[in-house]
């Protein structure tokens, strides 16, 4: 590879986190190759939110007119409530400067934006990452189909389940959380009067449910979790039992039970994360999104962090050579690697305070009306671009 050629990236996973960071890394000048194992790129209908500390990234990378028109704004009047839907505190909507960064967006909207900028020759469907092998100056991706794939880096951003993880790091089981997600989407205008613009959030009996607004205010996406002894699969398009979601939240608040009784299907999913992974990289081979950091969706941080890590690879590895490639990765690890297990840690901790894991509900109560604002404040603030702009000066 002569010094002026163009790192060659093989990103395997063509989910969000893996096209962001395709879009990341062709940004800062990278050529760059998705595989994904399916035969066509796509997300099912279920919402996630996009804060601050990753919109303000997308934005540069030119997406913001894009995702304002398709997303939900979220803003004031966002609240935490009690299951009878009593006020507890304000869900902070902004970063410490007050800028109102916060959409709900339809995961297919999201997936679409990313495709749509990268070259389609740039993407190839139907490629099943089933080894990888390397050597002093490139790696070798194989698949199933029995092609292969040389490249100077390799991203793994294949998921929780993540085949490429085992080229990094011995063996590690999602861990269940005890509780499935029954999630789905309702037009707005089903549901007469509404709070628009807001997330909203119910807690009580061990359980919680949720609501915010995707697709420009039209539709609301829900989502209700509750425990189950029995562990789900981990799948955003399994069947859920909608009789057995309106069951769990029956004496809740009138808002809830209204729309409840508007939903004709619902999807569930179980809810698994994992202990921070003892590295993330291997070589030219780095993990980023779920397959390096799965985490619990009681912050709404998953995607937000896979965007993260997609513009910490496309700075760092931007203008390199071949022969940095493994000490630039490890760089990756080692700026991400904190963040991210501090995120996963607060997850678990926010899916407590909401479910009322508390000998004090009142002790629950505050912390939500004070830490956890304080926690949010410093996620959105962060600008992960500038971190590892600092680091490659240092």
């Amino acid at each position: 590879m002569s010094g002026d050629a163009k790192l060659r990236a093989a990103i395997i996973g063509g989910g969000m986190g893996g096209l962001a960071a395709a879009n990341a890394l062709r940004r800062r000048g990278l050529e760059v190759t998705v595989f994904e194992q399916s035969a066509a790129l796509g997300e099912v209908g279920a919402g996630v939110f996009v804060y601050p500390n990753s919109l303000r990234q997308l934005e540069r990378m030119g997406f913001g007119e894009t995702l304002a028109r398709l997303g939900g704004k979220i803003g004031p009047g966002s609240r935490y409530n009690l299951k009878d839907g009593s006020y507890v505190g304000d869900i902070l909507t902004t970063d410490s400067a007050g800028w109102n960064g916060m959409y709900g967006m339809h995961r297919a909207d999201i997936l679409d934006t990313l495709a749509a900028a990268l070259p389609p020759q740039s993407v190839r469907t139907g490629h099943r990452a089933v080894g990888f092998s390397q050597d002093a100056d490139k790696a070798t991706v194989r698949f199933a189909n029995g092609e292969s794939f040389e490249a100077e880096v390799v991203i793994a951003a294949d998921g929780i389940n993540s085949a490429m993880q085992l080229f990094v790091v011995e063996p590690s089981l999602p861990e269940y959380s005890g509780f499935r997600a029954y999630r789905g989407l309702l037009a707005r205008d089903k549901l007469g009067s509404w709070p628009d613009d807001t997330h909203q959030v119910w807690m009580g009996d061990g359980k919680h449910f949720m609501t915010f607004p995707v697709r420009s205010g039209t539709m609301l996406n829900y989502v209700g979790f509750v425990p189950t002894p029995h562990e789900t699969l981990e799948s955003w398009s399994a069947i859920g039992d909608r009789d057995e979601l309106a069951a769990s939240f029956a004496d809740w608040d009138p808002r809830v039970t209204n729309l409840l009784s508007k939903v004709e299907t619902c999807f569930w999913w179980g809810l698994f994360d994992r202990q921070p992974l003892r590295t993330w990289t291997n070589g030219r081979l780095a993990l980023l999104g779920d397959a390096a950091h799965p985490m619990l969706p009681h912050l709404g941080q998953g995607v937000n962090q896979a965007i993260e890590d997609a513009v910490a690879l496309g700075v760092l590895l931007e203008g390199r050579g071949s022969d940095e490639v493994p000490a630039v990765l490890g760089a990756y690890e080692n700026l991400r690697r904190p963040r991210t297990s501090m995120i996963q840690a607060e997850a678990r901790q926010n899916g407590k305070r909401y479910d009322s894991d508390y000998e004090s509900i009142e002790q629950r109560d505050e912390e939500i009306r004070k830490t956890a604002i304080a926690f949010r404040k410093g996620l959105y603030d962060y600008d992960v671009e500038a971190a590892a702009r600092a680091l490659r000066v240092q």
